[in-house]
Formats: C-alpha cells, sequence, structure tokens
C-alpha cells in the first residue's frame, strides 16, 4: 500500500511482505504438517478478527462513557475539553509510534478523545438542535456499509485507489492548514474559512464535505485490510489492540468531518 494507517503501517505484524516472506521459507511438506496440527494454547494467542472486535467494542465502551462526561462538564468547565484535546492528540502520537500497542495508553487515548468528543459536541448541539444524533446516525451508517462491502468482498484496497486515497488526503490536509491559518488571522471568507468559499451559490464545504466522507470510509476499507493481514500473519494477540486503535482513529475523524459537513449544510 502507498499509504495506511500510522497506526497499522509502522508495524511487521501487519505487513504483507512477513507473510509471503514466512510461508517462502517453508516447504510443501511443513506446511501441510503445520496445518495438520491440532490447536494449541499458541493458536489461541494469535490475533483473531474475533478478539480485535471485542477490542475495539472495548475501546469505544470507553470513549463513548468519557463523551457523556465531556458533553456535561465542558459548558461548565471549557478548561477540561481543551486539556482532553491536547492530551487525546498526544496520546495518538504515542501510541503511533510505539512499536508494541499498549492497552492501557489506548484505553486512556479512548477517555481523552471521548471528553474531547463529548465537549465539541456539546457545542455544535447548543448551535444546532439535532445536529449530534444526525452525524451520529451517519457515521454509523457508514461504518456499517463500508464493512458490510468488505466482508462481502465487494469492495478491496488496491494499489492505484490508495495512492488516489494519498494524493487527496495530502491536498485535503494542506486546504485545511490553510483554512486555519487564515481564520486565525481573519483573513478567511465566512465562519468555515475556505469552506465558507461560494462556488455558483454552494458553499466549498458543502462540495469537499462528500469526497472527505469517502476519503474517511477508504480509510477504513484500509483499517479492515490490514487488520486481515495480521490475522493471515498470525500475529500475537495483543495486536488486535493495534486494530482497535487504528479503527478508533478513523471513525472518530469520520464523525468529525460529518459533524461539520451538517453545521455547514444548517448554515
Amino acid at each position: 500500500m502507498a499509504l495506511d494507517n500510522p497506526a497499522f503501517s509502522r508495524n511487521e505484524a501487519f505487513s504483507k511482505q512477513g507473510a509471503v516472506a514466512t510461508a517462502q521459507d517453508m516447504s510443501a511438506q511443513d506446511l501441510q504438517q503445520l496445518f495438520d496440527q491440532p490447536a494449541t494454547l499458541n493458536d489461541r494467542e494469535v490475533m483473531t478478527v474475533e478478539n480485535t472486535l471485542a477490542k475495539t467494542l472495548g475501546a469505544f465502551a470507553v470513549l463513548v462513557v468519557f463523551a457523556a462526561i465531556g458533553w456535561y462538564i465542558t459548558p461548565i468547565m471549557p478548561a477540561v475539553y481543551w486539556i482532553a484535546s491536547i492530551v487525546g492528540f498526544v496520546l495518538a502520537l504515542v501510541n503511533i509510534f510505539k512499536k508494541e500497542p499498549s492497552p492501557a495508553l489506548i484505553l486512556a487515548y479512548s477517555a481523552a478523545q471521548g471528553i474531547f468528543i463529548g465537549g465539541i459536541s456539546s457545542f455544535f448541539e447548543a448551535a444546532y438542535a439535532g445536529i449530534v444524533a444526525q452525524a451520529v446516525i451517519g457515521t454509523l451508517a457508514v461504518v456499517g456499509v463500508t464493512l458490510a462491502l468488505f466482508a462481502s468482498g465487494k469492495i478491496r484496497a488496491s494499489k492505484r485507489a490508495t495512492k488516489i486515497f494519498l494524493i487527496a488526503i495530502v491536498g485535503y490536509l494542506v486546504y485545511s492548514l490553510a483554512s486555519v491559518v487564515l481564520s486565525l488571522f481573519g483573513a478567511a471568507p465566512g465562519p468555515w474559512g475556505l469552506d465558507s468559499l461560494e462556488i455558483a451559490g454552494i458553499p466549498l464545504g458543502l462540495i469537499i464535505g462528500p469526497i472527505v466522507i469517502l476519503l474517511g470510509a477508504y480509510s477504513l476499507v484500509l483499517d479492515f485490510d490490514l487488520i486481515q493481514q495480521g490475522v493471515r500473519n498470525r500475529a500475537p494477540k495483543k495486536y488486535g489492540w493495534t486494530g482497535a486503535f487504528g479503527i478508533m482513529v478513523t471513525v472518530i475523524w469520520l464523525y468529525l468531518e460529518i459533524l461539520r459537513f451538517l453545521a455547514i449544510a444548517r448554515d
């Protein structure tokens, strides 16, 4: 892949080259003997889709609990929201650059991001009644459809699509940074930065928004593909936490983009 979720790409457990090399080093007879062996304790200590899903659900449960806390605390103590946003960013970097996953750090990231998500959601809800429920439903719909299509084999990550994804992500990053800088210096054309620019009477944010949501959906495809690769590589069970962290990063980004898109549409 030209670009993978950084939660996965720095880890050999999810490398396709590693799986190929392992298979090539074994003869056909060795592979058959390995296949014929009964299940052992070691077989229960490898990464599976099931144990990765369990870890992912656990991490999201923590996020939801702390999102509820952030929802109620932020209007009273806004500083908590800002602190949580910084802590979440730092923990994201720590988890990305750690060679081996740390369940404690990943759950701490979930908690910090939960307070951040709850806080920012409360701000948006105060300005646009009902928008949070719409964003949650939209996020669940995108994740559910993407997972269903991936499970059915109708969509898969490809080198060409991933190269296009890389170019689009870099372009959107530059666009977002330019929008933030213009907003900070008061040179932005509206409250949403460059998204407030209009083309034929339509805010640019409403044109770019669906494209970014599609990028988020493809990022999920990459995550699912790399988890599947980790299972094929028989990566240690602990790397299920890496899979959980990677999916969390993508889904949080997707939710924030949908929330932003809906707010621009309301305006």
